[in-house]
């Protein structure tokens, strides 16, 4: 038996960083966290946020994930959390339309799961905000954006604001049946502004055919807005705000797994998952971006602090609430990840946001 205790390695100071730098990146798990604690380390002491020496930077490349698990387990318990918030006969655009799912192995970007998120409240009635959100198969890259109502003009606009900021093209579109999209004016509308569009929808009352998008409807949309009704103006106006923040805050410094292979085992199927990277370091390992678009989203990448854009955008979050929630002084109770160890692999699903009265 050990007679003598062994030395801790890693000490306070090294606690200290992964502290900070899972605090920037919202407090993602340790299979997300550890492949990007010293790159992200390095982009912080930039601006400030942490100092870094050599021998912290020595550390930190050689931090297991067991060791940050360990860490995020005993911060968990004293940090807090700051507030986030009848069938119908398919159409005959529809029907022209194939039913399948997107593989789960691609390759190539430009596959978008795309769905519509409804801000109604209670009452899904007169008209209310929603969040088109496109999310890609092969590097997780997401888009969101507010739009006023679900007509063809309203989608044509979020479409098109969307179609404005993707750094690369969109090669097949898999919406579910709703014929919000599966109408002949947004199909028309796909053909012209696409070139080389493939559609294609998922099965009626299949949400595991669209299983990336539904997750970030969960992760990326409810557990900021929860159920609130959302109806005016100004109020899209303020979300789409906060999207565009989002819009860097994920794509550019949140780390996502990748599914890379299935393995059967008797009854049992297997899952295994690359090493965490952020959606723009994936799209870098392809050839779809050009010598312009690396050069402005590198230059993007360097210039921003995302502890700094992380403050920024739980206040544009509190702006919203404010225009939504004008009757209360504080914003509604937030939806947290869970600490339970198991939620290590994903993104647990929390309780949602008290619905409006």
């Amino acid at each position: 038996t050990r007679t003598t205790k062994r030395p801790r390695r890693y000490d306070a100071g090294v606690a200290d960083l992964v502290r900070v730098v899972w605090e920037s990146l919202d407090y993602v798990c340790a299979e997300r966290l550890t492949p990007v604690l010293l790159p992200t380390a390095r982009h912080l002491a930039q601006f400030g946020e942490l100092r870094l020496t050599p021998d912290l930077e020595s550390l930190l490349a050689q931090i297991s994930r067991a060791t940050v698990q360990r860490l995020l387990t005993r911060f968990r318990q004293d940090t807090p959390r700051l507030p986030r918030r009848g069938p119908e006969q398919a159409n005959r655009v529809a029907k022209a339309i194939p039913l399948e799912r997107l593989a789960w192995d691609l390759a190539q970007p430009g596959s978008f799961e795309v769905d519509l998120v409804h801000h109604c409240g209670e009452v899904p009635a007169g008209e209310y905000v929603h969040t088109l959100q496109l999310v890609d198969g092969a590097t997780g890259w997401s888009e969101r954006v507010a739009v006023l109502g679900r007509s063809q003009r309203a989608l044509e606009e979020g479409f098109r604001r969307i179609l404005a900021r993707l750094p690369f093209p969109i090669r097949h579109l898999h919406p579910d049946n709703g014929s919000e999209f599966l109408n002949a004016h947004l199909v028309r509308f796909w053909g012209e502004q696409i070139t080389g569009l493939t559609v294609s929808r998922s099965r009626p009352y299949r949400k595991n055919d669209n299983p990336r998008v539904e997750q970030k409807n969960d992760t990326l949309v409810r557990a900021y807005l929860g159920h609130q009704r959302l109806e005016t103006p100004a109020q899209c106006a303020a979300l789409n705000a906060l999207y565009d923040q989002m819009w860097t805050y994920y794509n550019l410094f949140q780390p996502v797994l990748h599914l890379v292979a299935k393995e059967r085992d008797g009854s049992r199927l297997r899952r295994r998952w690359d090493e965490a990277m952020t959606p723009y370091q994936r799209l870098l390992q392809t050839d779809v971006l050009t010598t312009e678009q690396q050069v402005r989203l590198a230059s993007h990448d360097a210039q921003t602090n995302p502890r700094q854009l992380r403050r920024e955008i739980y206040q544009a979050l509190a702006h919203l609430w404010a225009q939504a929630l004008p009757e209360r002084a504080v914003v509604p109770a937030p939806r947290t990840r869970s600490a339970h160890p198991s939620s290590s692999r994903k993104e647990v699903k929390a309780a949602s946001l008290p619905r409006a009265r």
